[in-house]
Parts: C-alpha cells; structure tokens; sequence
C-alpha cells in the first residue's frame, strides 16, 4: 500500500506561481511512475505531468512551458512547479501513483488551487 499526500494549493492572482508537492509514505520512484492530474467543475479529470521511474518528464500541451515536474528521491516527494497560472488552471490537483508493470495505482486526496483577482 502506498500513500500519498498533496500539499501547496491554495488561491493565487492570475500570474502567480504555485509549488504542489505529493509526498509518498515509502521510496516508490523506481518502479511507479508518478503524474499530476487535475479537475476542474464539471470537466473530466486530464493528466497534467509525468515523471517516469526514469526520469523522463512531460507535460500537458496546455501547460508546456509553464508548468514543470520534478522529484527528490530522498525526500520521497514529487512536485509541480506552475507558473504563469491563469483562471483556465483552476481545478483540484491530484497526485497518482501508476507501477509500471502491474494494474496497480494510487491516488491522492487532492488539493485546490484557484486562480483569481
């Protein structure tokens, strides 16, 4: 079992910038690859980023060149660096956890960013 935990949401003025981070309860890193996910009201739950056990990033077209994924394998945290946040981003931000050989996922509980003026 793996537990994750989100962290650093909150509300923000459209441009700001934000630092999510998701903290594991155990070293997952080389065999989950690990994503952001977020949902807005009353639209579909959409993957923002993805680091591989790798190492290997991507990101949203939505969000290339804002956002920025990253982890530290010590700290058993992975993070999501967004910056030049507009209201389009708003949405509950969803850290998971996917093995990258069995049908097996986490999630975690969430955490609400809203940009606003």
């Amino acid at each position: 079992q793996v537990q994750l935990a989100e962290s650093g949401g909150g509300l923000v003025q459209p441009g700001g910038s934000l630092r999510l981070s998701c903290a594991t309860s155990r070293s997952i890193f080389s065999i989950y690859d690990m994503s952001w996910y977020r949902q807005a009201p009353g639209k579909e739950r959409e993957m923002v980023a993805i680091i591989t056990r790798s190492g290997s990033t991507n990101v949203a077209d939505s969000v290339k060149g804002r956002f920025t994924i990253s982890r530290d394998n010590l700290k058993n945290t992975v993070y999501l660096q967004m910056n030049s946040l507009t209201p389009e981003d708003t949405a509950v931000y969803y850290c998971n956890a996917k093995h990258w050989s069995a049908p097996v996922d986490y999630w975690g509980q969430g955490t609400q960013v809203t940009v606003s003026s």
